[in-house]
C-alpha cells in the first residue's frame, strides 16, 4: 500500500492551508488578548539542564560540546515552566509565552513530538483567575475562527457557555462510581488496596504491579475524561496532591491541590496550578517522581537546582500551560494535530 503524500506536496498543502491560516489568526488574537492585560511576552531557551521531573514525561536528550571538548548533557524542554518561574523570581509579574516544546514517545491524532505550548503566569493572583482566562480564550478562539462551536470527531462543545467546574472527587463518583477520598489519608498519603477494590467493583482492570497513581490514571482516562467538555467546557479541579507535583495544597483540604485541567470535546486542553513555592517540598516531590520513573522506565532526569533555588524568592503565583495546537484544531475543525502544524516533524516510513 503506498504511503500518503507528504505535507509539502501542493495538493496536501492546499487542503491544510485553511487550518493553518486559522491557527495564525487565533495566535494573533491571543497575543492581543494578553497584551491588553499587561502581560509581557517572553521567550525561553529550549535547551535545559533538566527537561522536567514528571515520571511519565519523556524528553529528547543531546549534548553541548565546550571549546575544550568537554561534554555537558542537555535536554529539549518538555515545558517552559521552570524558566518562566525563574522570571517570576526575577521580578516579572505577568508573563506569557508561545513555546515550542518536545516530548518523546508521543505521536498520534492529538500528540506530536514537537508542539506549541501557550503558558502564562500571574504573580500574586489566585488560580481561579486562570479559570476566567480559559473561558475567555475558548470564546476568543472560536470567534476568531468563525466557529459557533468547538468540534472533534462529530462531538461539540459550546465555547461561549460558562465552563462547568467539577472536582476530581465529584467526577470519580459521577462517572466511575468510585469514592476517591476513601483511598486518601488526611495527610494526602494513598491507600492502594482501597482504590484497587473500588476499581474492581467499577469493572476496571487492576494489575498486580499497579501503583495507586497507575490506578488513578486508568480510571481517569477510561471513565472520567471521555465524559468531559461536551455541550460546554469542563474545568476538572482539585486533584489529589500526589497527582499535582508542582501545585500547592488547597487551604480547605490538604488531600487535594490547587490544580485544574480544562477539557473540551473530551480533550484535555490545559493544566493549571496554584504554584508550589516550598523548595524543600518541591524537591521531595521531584525525587518521588524520579524514583517512580526509574521503577517504570529505568531512567531519571537531573533536578534543576537553579529552579529549586529560585522558588525561595518566587512570589505566590498561578500558572497554566495550554496546548495551543489542540485549541487551534478544535476551533478550525481539524481532525488531527498535524493539520494545524505548518511543518510537521518527519516520520520514518517503514
Amino acid at each position: 500500500m503506498p504511503h500518503a503524500s507528504p505535507w509539502w506536496t501542493p495538493d496536501v498543502h492546499a487542503d491544510r492551508r485553511p487550518f493553518l491560516i486559522g491557527r495564525n489568526r487565533i495566535q494573533s488574537a491571543l497575543r492581543r488578548y494578553f497584551g491588553e492585560r499587561d502581560f509581557i511576552e517572553i521567550d525561553t531557551a529550549t535547551l535545559q539542564l533538566s527537561p522536567g521531573n514528571e515520571a511519565h514525561l519523556h524528553a529528547f536528550a543531546t549534548q553541548a560540546l565546550g571549546p575544550d571538548g568537554s561534554v555537558q548533557p542537555l535536554y529539549l524542554h518538555t515545558s517552559p515552566e521552570f524558566a518562566c518561574k525563574k522570571l517570576l523570581a526575577a521580578g516579572e509579574r505577568r508573563i506569557v509565552c508561545f513555546a515550542h516544546v518536545y516530548r518523546n514517545r508521543e505521536r498520534g491524532p492529538l500528540h506530536h513530538p514537537e508542539f506549541t505550548m501557550l503558558e502564562w503566569y500571574r504573580a500574586d493572583e489566585s488560580y481561579e483567575t486562570l479559570m476566567r482566562d480559559c473561558a475567555d480564550i475558548l470564546a476568543l478562539a472560536a470567534e476568531t475562527a468563525g466557529a459557533a462551536s468547538l468540534t472533534y470527531r462529530g462531538r461539540s462543545c459550546d465555547p461561549f457557555k460558562e465552563p462547568e467546574r467539577l472536582s476530581v472527587v465529584e467526577a470519580f463518583a459521577r462517572f466511575a462510581g468510585i469514592d476517591l477520598l476513601a483511598s486518601l489519608a488526611k495527610d494526602g498519603t494513598t491507600d492502594r488496596e482501597s482504590l484497587a477494590a473500588a476499581m474492581r467493583e467499577a469493572g476496571l482492570r487492576v494489575a498486580d504491579d499497579d501503583s495507586w497513581a497507575d490506578l488513578f490514571s486508568r480510571a481517569l482516562v477510561e471513565k472520567v475524561e471521555p465524559n468531559l467538555g461536551f455541550g460546554r467546557p469542563t474545568i476538572l479541579d482539585a486533584y489529589p496532591v500526589t497527582e499535582a507535583a508542582l501545585a500547592r495544597p488547597t487551604p480547605r483540604d490538604r488531600r487535594v491541590a490547587e490544580r485544574f485541567e480544562l477539557y473540551a470535546c473530551g480533550i484535555e486542553l490545559a493544566n493549571a496550578f496554584g504554584e508550589l513555592t516550598d523548595a524543600a517540598e518541591q524537591r521531595r516531590r521531584f525525587e518521588l517522581e524520579m524514583t517512580e520513573k526509574a521503577r517504570v522506565y529505568g531512567e531519571t532526569y537531573p533536578l534543576d537546582e537553579d529552579f529549586l533555588a529560585a522558588l525561595a524568592i518566587m512570589p505566590e503565583a498561578s500558572g497554566i500551560a495550554l496546548g495551543f495546537d489542540r485549541l487551534a484544531m478544535l476551533a478550525t475543525g481539524a481532525s488531527r494535530i498535524d493539520q494545524v502544524l505548518w511543518t510537521p516533524v518527519a516520520e520514518v516510513r517503514r
